[in-house]
């Protein structure tokens, strides 16, 4: 699947919580997506998590 095709779908997915659920079950699901392509992303190891726990913590990541 492309970018558009993902986005289209997320989009369509969001409009239809909010009409069927309400404001607040959209933004639970708005977060819940967004949480899922972290956790996505670090495990495909697109997102190294010490690195980002160094630059939390003010360390340099790079040397």
């Amino acid at each position: 699947m492309n970018g558009t095709v993902v986005g289209a779908a997320v989009g369509a997915t969001l409009v239809v919580t909010w009409i069927a659920l309400g404001f607040w079950a959209f933004v639970l699901v708005g977060v819940a997506m967004i949480v899922g392509a972290i956790i996505g992303r670090v495990l495909d190891g697109s997102i190294d998590v010490r690195a980002v726990g160094d630059a939390l913590r003010g360390r340099r990541s790079s040397s």
